[in-house]
């Protein structure tokens, strides 16, 4: 059995599998396109622990700028003149990125320190100052799904999301790939990339106590983007070990947290959802079948 992985994108559901990676979008007339490409080997020396676990997130990024592409002009009925060049990928993740550090750590750690100034033990205690750094991050991350949830067109993602789960829980259970035995499972899966995010946000409270707590502000802020190669990838290899252990009690309650963050970010699909993403594990799995 392979370690299939998927994201939801507009109308529409990508798979990834070790080798190769498909995307299923339905148009508005209700046909399902399919686009599919082979995985770059990755070296080695890439493929160690921790450091997989960066690469994996850089792969799922560029791989989820262009199925979202793609998935736009399928749902829309509008063809792109050309595909986004390397370059215009690179540009899109390096803008995520630099958004992502400024929302989830340099917002957090100036409220942080604001709060340090009213309640002077969290100026002074490095644990302190750090959980609530932490709690923080968790609570800016919080509303910002809630607020992105609100909107129309994402609440069909995250029904896509929760398509994406129910067909790989059906997989994984060894059944036959239908919408009737897809419909009986959970939306919501250990291995998912919002449970990746709880998980990094615990490993960063963790690590980040380590930075000294005499340091300058510009000390922390920087030091804080040093370590997130890091904690993405110990986060992983955390991500990976719960998958394979979610049988046992106390992993199984160690994953509880990142479960019930699903709950936002999945929501129940319809049959048709169901259909799509059914289509793109179908496809991923004929293409590794093809490449063995």
């Amino acid at each position: 059995m392979k370690n299939i992985g998927g994201q939801a994108v507009i109308e529409g559901v990508m798979m990834k599998s070790p080798g190769n990676w498909t995307v299923a979008v339905r148009d508005q007339g209700g046909t399902i396109h399919l686009r599919r490409e082979r995985l770059r080997p990755i070296p080695r020396f890439l493929k160690l622990p921790v450091m997989r676990g960066v690469i994996a997130l850089f792969q799922a990024l560029a791989l989820g700028i262009k199925a979202i592409e793609f998935s736009a002009g399928k749902a829309y009925n509008e063809e792109a003149e050309k595909p986004l060049s390397k370059l215009s990928i690179a540009l899109t993740i390096m803008v995520s990125v630099v958004l992502g550090i400024g929302l989830f750590i340099l917002l957090p750690l100036y409220a942080t320190k604001l709060l340090g100034l009213v309640f002077h033990g969290i100026s002074k205690h490095s644990l302190l100052f750090n959980l609530t750094d932490g709690i923080v991050r968790v609570l800016i991350f919080l509303l910002y799904v809630v607020l992105i949830g609100i909107w129309k067109e994402m609440a069909r993602i995250f029904m896509y999301h929760g398509a994406e789960h129910k067909v790989i829980h059906a997989y994984e259970e060894g059944k036959e790939l239908t919408v009737e035995n897809a419909r009986q499972y959970s939306p919501l899966h250990p291995r998912c990339g919002t449970s990746f995010l709880m998980i990094v946000m615990v490993v960063s409270i963790l690590v980040f106590s380590f930075i000294p707590q005499d340091w300058q502000f510009l000390y922390k802020f920087f030091s804080r983007i040093v370590l997130i190669p890091l904690i993405a990838g110990s986060s992983f290899e955390l991500l990976r070990l719960s998958a394979k252990m979610k049988d046992n009690s106390i992993m199984n309650l160690m994953i509880q947290p990142g479960l019930l963050l699903q709950r936002l970010t999945t929501r129940e699909p319809d049959d048709a959802q169901l259909e799509v993403a059914i289509s793109a594990l179908r496809e991923v799995l004929k293409l590794e079948e093809e490449h063995v």
